[in-house]
């Protein structure tokens, strides 16, 4: 990871998508996105998130998680996300905001696991509230 590395949540999965850092990712490609949410009905939900890290003297440690939604319907190529939020969501995760409250259970299993496989030292010198809000 580097200091701040986009990670997709997608059907359960997590991994580090750096094509997400300019809306590229994987999932993104050939999807005409718009603002409105009904464009993407009958689609699934994927998380965007924004993680960032603190490397210092001890080591790193993943400092800062922001999470934003997109809907994707892949048979129509259609898909919902609001460009804004994903800007001010990697904002806040560069100012070491955690904001992960919207993810569902899954999601944030699924995080967990990522970045606890990633870098399992990383994971013990990051802060209560990231750990707090992947349940532990």
């Amino acid at each position: 990871m580097n200091n701040v590395s986009p990670i997709i949540i997608d059907e359960g999965e997590a991994r580090i998508d750096v094509g997400a850092m300019h809306a590229k990712s994987k999932v993104e490609r050939g999807i005409r996105f718009t603002a409105e949410r009904q464009d993407a009905e009958g689609g699934r939900l994927v998380w965007l998130v924004w993680v960032a890290v603190d490397k210092t003297e001890e080591g790193g440690s993943y400092a800062g998680a922001t999470a934003c939604e997109m809907w994707i319907n892949s048979e129509t190529k259609r898909g919902f996300k609001i460009l804004a939020d994903h800007v001010n969501k990697l904002d806040y995760a560069i100012k070491r905001k955690i904001i992960l409250n919207e993810m569902d259970e899954e999601a944030k299993a699924a995080l967990k696991k990522l970045l606890t496989t990633h870098n399992a030292e990383w994971w013990e010198r990051s802060p209560e509230e990231l750990k707090n809000e992947l349940g532990g």
